[in-house]
């Protein structure tokens, strides 16, 4: 029996290009010869759907489009991911469901059991979890199909009370397969090879396992998709951060290899790595970028560019991601900027060959002052001078974006969202995020990546002090601790849920840790009011983390 995989990139709700997807990749399986063909968990709507699983007229596309699937399964079985009814009255209305398609018909549904209620997932709003646990014949073989979750409750301090594997077992099946939408984050491929590979070897069979790709707003999936043999060695995997199509036949997996001598439990990063997959996040930035406008038909992309670090690596990426003729640059130098930061980013844009304009605001920002002049009433220089000039770049930036069609990207990154530095309705401004779950250090890691051929950001831009310069002789760190320091004690508490006392003990001063944490709490109100956030990292702000603005928890 040769089972294949078909990685793709769905579109939530665009049921007609999801359906024409699928129907394309099931002749793509028949071409290789294939028995069955395995697509993604509620590859048929989307993932994630969210609400839209409240509209009955969205279950019924659902619905029609598996009608117009399974028209095609003739000559070859499929296994599609597809919201089901629930016929009970009591419990949730639908189902997280596997659909087996065979012969024109729908053989089997199997229902998801685990559903996830953390993190970006909210499953259990919406679908009622399995009660019945089935394997389905096919050739003479007996599949043990289990939706993302469902094989993530291994380990010594499992998160739901049944393994749906276990339940599956006393029918004796031949293989696992797995339909999934796993989302990427920097440390999670590890981490997803070890889980599948524990149920190989707990179970002693082989798995197919199909993972989604591409972004849906902010969560980027990175494909992957991976096949064990029972022996708990990888047979085979497909590409990362794009469509691909390939499968083996099962007999080859049943007794290929051996073991390794002892399994290796997964150890996610106990301390931020400014380089950890470094290419893989910069993958999933360009991507996170090309999928936002692509799927929202949008097309130019512009940005201020102060010839800074966090502007010139938005800048670099977004030209991969929608070509540098489509991403305009504008510098919008102040009374504080110095000149070699125009030079810095007019260089830039010259290496990248994208379209930039420079605009001047110092008139601009003189008429705001002496506007305010007799409110301010001779008050000393402050933020509010300082945040005159970055609002005046918004409104600059969002007037341009209005006339000529552009969505603003925004070039915050995580380590001053954390700590609220960032001007409301200036440099915060944006249709799409960047860099909000990337630190300053791995910001840097990535100019450095993308520098790795040739120079592309001027290595002046590396190497300067960062700075706002929103006043004479600015520095971020007349503001903030150094970032080498800020960054690793930021990652202990927001990706890691480190309290204060855990933090201190692993060598952080008792004051930064104070402050530094004082900061994060009393900004949610700045990153409520932000714009979606490529999530790169186990804990991004934006869907994944609910704080509360109020709290008074170390703030």
């Amino acid at each position: 029996m040769k089972i294949i995989l078909a990685q793709q990139n769905y579109h939530i709700g665009n049921f007609e290009h999801n359906t024409q997807k699928i129907i394309e990749g099931i002749a793509a399986a028949k071409a290789q010869g294939a028995d069955l063909v395995v697509f993604s968990e509620l590859c048929i709507c989307g993932y994630p759907p969210r609400d839209f699983l409240e509209f009955e007229d969205f279950i019924r596309q659902c619905y029609h489009a598996i009608d117009m699937i399974k028209a095609h399964t003739q000559e070859i079985a499929v296994l599609v991911g597809c919201p089901a009814r629930n016929p009970q009255r009591e419990g949730k209305d639908l189902f997280n469901a596997a659909w087996f398609l065979h012969e024109g018909e729908v053989k089997q549904v199997v229902h998801k059991t685990l559903l996830p209620t953390y993190d970006v997932f909210d499953e259990y709003r919406y679908f009622e979890p399995s009660y019945e646990w089935n394997i389905i014949p096919f050739k003479g073989k007996k599949l043990a199909v289990t939706i993302c979750e469902d094989i993530w409750n291994l380990g010594d301090n499992p998160l739901y009370r049944v393994c749906p594997m276990d339940m599956l077992m006393g029918q004796e099946p031949d293989v696992m397969i797995n339909l999934s939408a796993s989302p990427f984050d920097y440390d999670h491929d590890e981490d997803r090879k070890e889980i599948i590979r524990a149920n190989v070897l707990k179970y002693r069979l082989p798995m197919y396992y199909c993972n989604t790709v591409g972004s849906q707003t902010e969560i980027v999936f990175d494909g992957g998709s991976l096949i064990y043999d029972a022996a708990g060695n990888i047979a085979k995997v497909l590409p990362y951060f794009e469509e691909a199509i390939g499968g083996m036949d099962l007999e080859d997996l049943v007794s290929k290899g051996e073991a390794p001598a002892e399994m290796v439990a997964f150890t996610p990063l106990t301390e931020l790595v400014y380089d950890h997959n470094i290419n893989r996040i910069y993958d999933a930035l360009v991507m996170g970028i090309r999928d936002y406008f692509g799927k929202m038909g949008f097309k130019k992309a512009i940005l201020g560019s102060s010839g800074g670090i966090d502007s010139a690596v938005t800048l670099a990426i977004a030209c991969d991601a929608l070509g540098s003729e489509n991403v305009r640059a504008v510098l919008m130098p102040s009374p504080y900027s110095t000149e070699h930061s125009v030079d810095d980013a007019v260089a830039l844009s010259k290496n990248l060959d994208n379209p930039y304009d420079i605009i001047r605001i110092n008139d601009i920002y003189e008429s705001f002052l002496a506007t305010l002049e007799p409110y301010f009433k001779g008050l000393p220089f402050n933020v509010a001078e300082e945040n005159t000039q970055s609002r005046i770049r918004g409104n600059l930036l969002m007037g341009l974006s209005n006339k000529f069609g552009y969505i603003l990207l925004n070039t915050s990154n995580k380590s001053e969202l954390s700590t609220g530095y960032g001007t409301l309705y200036g440099d915060m401004a944006g249709g799409l995020s960047v860099l909000g779950d990337v630190y300053k250090m791995q910001v840097y890691a990535l100019a450095r990546y993308i520098n790795r051929d040739k120079e592309i950001i001027p290595v002046n831009i590396i190497d300067k002090a960062p700075s706002a310069e929103l006043r004479p002789n600015q520095k971020d760190s007349d503001s903030l601790p150094d970032y080498a320091v800020l960054d690793k004690l930021l990652y202990q508490y927001i990706e890691r849920r480190q309290g204060p006392k855990e933090i201190i003990a692993q060598g952080f001063d008792s004051a930064l840790v104070s402050r530094a944490l004082k900061m994060v709490n009393t900004n949610e109100y700045k990153r409520n009011q932000f714009c979606p956030i490529i999530r790169v990292s186990s804990k991004a702000f934006g869907v994944g983390r609910r704080i509360p603005i109020v709290g008074k928890y170390l703030s």
